[in-house]
């Protein structure tokens, strides 16, 4: 891959790893860091009504699987960050053929070339059914 190719593909990554940090600082902020009576704006010392906790409850669920989904996304983008530093990045993991720029366009963090990810996916469907 040539420098000028690298250079684009790192601060594609170290952009989009920027923004998914500001997104899980936002979320500790607005929700792993308050507590119920907080986020309803509360101030008395009364109970909830039980579909306001329910309903607080399944908020903070969601806002968790985002959270972990952006963390897993994080994972991925520092092992691409690891790569391009290795001089490994824009290679299939897993038949060592190049990545086309096309899908590092889309996916930056890919590790796969299309036809393997293709593989494992397939793979994937046939575990599960």
């Amino acid at each position: 891959m040539k420098k000028k190719d690298q250079e684009k593909f790192e601060k594609l990554l170290l952009d989009k790893r920027k923004e998914i940090m500001v997104e899980l600082g936002l979320w500790k902020k607005n929700v792993a860091d308050t507590t119920q009576r907080d986020s309803a704006g509360d101030l008395s010392s009364y109970s909830y009504h039980m579909a306001d906790q329910g309903t607080d409850a399944e908020e903070r669920e969601k806002a968790f699987l985002l959270a972990s989904k952006s963390g897993r996304l994080l994972y991925h983008i520092d092992e691409a960050l690891r790569r391009l530093k290795d001089k490994t990045y824009g290679k299939c993991q897993e038949c060592g053929g190049e990545i086309s720029t096309a899908r590092l366009e889309a996916v930056p963090h890919a590790r796969l070339c299309i036809d393997c990810k293709e593989k494992e996916e397939k793979k994937k469907a046939s575990e599960m059914a």
